[in-house]
C-alpha cells in the first residue's frame, strides 16, 4: 500500500466530525503504455491519478463526494458536500437506514506477480514489442500492424467510521498483436498475443498469452481471411471458441444479471434486463450443461480482487447452475433493495464514481472432452473465434454477433477457413441449445477492458473463463461489416 494512502487515511480519521456513517475510499493508479506500429516506437504514455471518494449516510440518506485534494481540509470540505447532499436525498431514499451497507471489515489482496513489470527497463520492454512487430510483417498484403503493452497498478484503501481497513492492490497486464490484411477491396483483421484479455498478474503473463510467439500466425491469419469465401447462411451447429464465448457471456448472461439494471437504474442509458426479480430460484436460463460462476478469487483473470467497493468480502457462487438461475450479480444495497442474496459486485471505475453492480470474474465451468470431441460431434456447423462485431438490444435479449475467423465443420472434420462469420438469436432460448462444454484443458482466460455503463459513465475491466461450447441449430449468416 501506498505510504501516501494510509497517512492520508489515518489523518482523516481523527479529524470527522459526527455523521451517521462515514466511508473514504482512496484510489491511486499508475498506468504505463507502450505501443509499436509498422515497426516504429509510438511515444510512451504514463498515468498517475489519484483522489479519494467520501461516502456520508445520515438521517437515512446518502451522499458521495470526489475530490483530488488529499489535504485533511479538502477532505472535509468534501465530506461536508457529501454530508449535505445525504440530506437533500433523504425524502427519496430507496433503502431503511438499517439497509444502507456500512462496511467495518479488515483485510486486503494484492496480484500475485512472479517477474514484476520494474523488472525490465523500458528499453528492454520496447525490444520486445520491435521483435513481436516485425514477427507480423510477413506478406506486402499486411498493410498495418502493431504490437501494444500496458500496465496498470492500482492501489486502494477503504476504511470507515464503523472500523474498516482493507487495503488492496491490482497489477494488471494488458497486451495485443494486430494484423490488418487487405487485397483490393478486402480488408480483413486478426489479433492475439493477449489482445482483449487484460489479465492480473506480471511480465510472465506475456508467455501464457503466447505475446512473442503469436505474430506470424495471427498474419498469416489474416492474409488466409483475404482468400477465404463468405460464411454460409443457414441454421446449423456453432463452435464458439473461448475468445468468443468471453463476450457472449458477457454481453447475454452478464449484463442482463446485473441487479440495478433488473431494478431498472440502467433504463435510461445501458438499458434494462428481460430477467425479473421473480425468476431466481426457478428460470431455466440455459441447457442442463450450463454452469455459470462468479468468481473473483480466480487467480490471473482481471477482477480479482478480495472485498468489492462497499466493502463486502467476496467469494465464489453459482448464478446459474445446471442451466437454473440462482442469483443475481448484485451489491450489498441492491440486494437489500430487492430482497434477494447477490454477490460482492459493487465496483467503481475510480476515485470520482461510487461504486454499482458490475460483473467481475463471470465464468462458465468447464464440462467434458477436448476441442477435438467438440468437433466430432458436429454434423454441420461452423467454428467461429475471436468477437468482431456485436449489437444488443436494451433488455439484453435479442443480439447479433460476428467473429473474425470462421472454420466449417462437416461431418465431424474442420474443413475449410471462411470469413465474416455471424450469427444472432436470443438470449432466453440460445443458452438452452448448449449441447457441449470442453473440458478443463480447453478452458482459457480472457477480458473485456471497455465495460461500460452508469450515469455518469464508468468503464472497467472484467474477467471471463470458458472453455468451447457447442450450440444447436442457430442461426448463421455472412457478410462483411
Amino acid at each position: 500500500m501506498e505510504a501516501l494512502l494510509e497517512q492520508t487515511a489515518r489523518r482523516f480519521a481523527t479529524q470527522v466530525p459526527a455523521v451517521d456513517f462515514w466511508s473514504l475510499r482512496l484510489v491511486s493508479e499508475r498506468k504505463e503504455s507502450l505501443t509499436v506500429r509498422q515497426d516504429v516506437v509510438q511515444p510512451p504514455d504514463t498515468l498517475v491519478n489519484r483522489g479519494a471518494l467520501i461516502t456520508v449516510i445520515q438521517d437515512g440518506g446518502t451522499g458521495y463526494a470526489a475530490t483530488s485534494d488529499l489535504s485533511v481540509s479538502g477532505l472535509l470540505d468534501a465530506l461536508q458536500r457529501a454530508r449535505e447532499w445525504a440530506v437533500l436525498t433523504t425524502p427519496w431514499s430507496l433503502l431503511g437506514t438499517q439497509d444502507h451497507p456500512r462496511c467495518a471489515g479488515t483485510g486486503g489482496y494484492e496480484t500475485p506477480v512472479a517477474e514484476p513489470w520494474e523488472g525490465l527497463s523500458i528499453a528492454e520492454k520496447i525490444g520486445q514489442l520491435q521483435t513481436a512487430s516485425r514477427s507480423l510483417k510477413v506478406d506486402d498484403r499486411i498493410v498495418d500492424w502493431w504490437a501494444w503493452l500496458v500496465y496498470r497498478r492500482i492501489d486502494t484503501l477503504l476504511v470507515s467510521g464503523d472500523g474498516a481497513w482493507i487495503e488492496q492492490r491490482y497489477h494488471i497486464i494488458d497486451p495485443g498483436l494486430k494484423a490488418v490484411a487487405n487485397a483490393g477491396s478486402q480488408t480483413q483483421v486478426r489479433t492475439g498475443g493477449g489482445a482483449r484479455g487484460a489479465l492480473q498478474g506480471g511480465m510472465e503473463t506475456l508467455e501464457h498469452l503466447g505475446f512473442a510467439a503469436q505474430g506470424p500466425s495471427v498474419a498469416e491469419e489474416a492474409l488466409m481471411l483475404l482468400k477465404a469465401p463468405e460464411c454460409p447462411q443457414g441454421s446449423m451447429d456453432l463452435l464458439l471458441m473461448p475468445s468468443q464465448m468471453a463476450l457472449q457471456i458477457h454481453e447475454s448472461i452478464g449484463h442482463p444479471l446485473e441487479l440495478d439494471r433488473i431494478l431498472g437504474d440502467e433504463r435510461n442509458y445501458a438499458g434494462t434486463s428481460f430477467v425479473t426479480p421473480d425468476m431466481f430460484g426457478h428460470y431455466r436460463y440455459g441447457s442442463t450443461l450450463l454452469n455459470v460462476t462468479f468468481d473473483p478469487g480466480c487467480d490471473g483473470e482481471a477482477a480479482c480482487y478480495a472485498f468489492d467497493d462497499e466493502g463486502s468480502p467476496a467469494e465464489p457462487v453459482f448464478l446459474i447452475r445446471d442451466g437454473l438461475l440462482q442469483r443475481p450479480l448484485g451489491g450489498a444495497s441492491s440486494q437489500a433493495r430487492a430482497g434477494l442474496s447477490g454477490t460482492a459486485n459493487a465496483r467503481a471505475c475510480d476515485w470520482d464514481r461510487p461504486p454499482i453492480d458490475r460483473m467481475a470474474n463471470l465464468n462458465i465451468e468447464p464440462g467434458q472432452g477436448s476441442i477435438a470431441e467438440l468437433v466430432a460431434g458436429i454434423e454441420r456447423g461452423v467454428l467461429m473465434d475471436t468477437n468482431r462485431s456485436w449489437t444488443i438490444d436494451d433488455s439484453r435479449n435479442t443480439y447479433q454477433f460476428g467473429c473474425a475467423l470462421g472454420r466449417l465443420i462437416e461431418d465431424g472434420e474442420l474443413k475449410g477457413v471462411v470469413r465474416n462469420p455471424n450469427y444472432r438469436g436470443i438470449s432466453a432460448t440460445f443458452w438452452r441449445s448448449l449441447s457441449a462444454v470442453g473440458g478443463p484443458a480447453s478452458l482459457e482466460v480472457h477480458g473485456v477492458t471497455n465495460c461500460g455503463k452508469g450515469e455518469p459513465n464508468q468503464m472497467i475491466h472484467v474477467g471471463h473463463a470458458s472453455p468451447p461450447c457447442v450450440f444447436r441449430a442457430v442461426e448463421v449468416f455472412g457478410g462483411g461489416a
